[in-house]
């Protein structure tokens, strides 16, 4: 499956996503994306950083994604939540990618984060 399915196919198509965006694991380039949805560099290398641990300032400085910046709500080890207002993101990393997966308004955080944490789940199973 290429990585713009896993986007399609797996997240968008779940109905708890609206945006999603697969960078590599270094968040130096990015692998697939949906249509208007786009992480820098800057963001994924950030991220990245975040999820390698450094996350001390993240509850009290945010993230950004997508040019929006987000309210640390989680960090752990692989993943990194964040709201704004009623929209959130979830951001897990896997051996090789990170998942970013936005949700809207009018979707339940807890099924959005289920179906990114799957996916990456799947991912770290066959390798990525």
């Amino acid at each position: 499956m290429s990585w713009q399915a896993y986007i399609d196919d797996t997240l968008l198509k779940s109905g708890h996503l609206d945006k999603a965006a697969i960078i590599a694991g270094d968040g130096a380039s990015t692998w697939a994306t949906a249509t208007g949805f786009q992480v820098s560099a800057s963001e994924g290398q950030a991220l990245s950083k975040v999820l390698g641990g450094d996350n001390a300032t993240v509850f009290s400085d945010g993230f950004h994604v997508g040019g929006e910046r987000y309210v640390a709500t989680k960090a752990e080890d692989r993943s990194l939540y964040g709201r704004q207002g009623r929209s959130g993101v979830v951001v897990v990393k896997t051996k090789q990618a990170i998942i970013i997966g936005h949700y809207g308004p009018d979707h339940q955080a807890g099924n959005a984060a289920n179906v990114v944490e799957k996916l990456a789940d799947y991912l770290i199973g066959v390798g990525y």
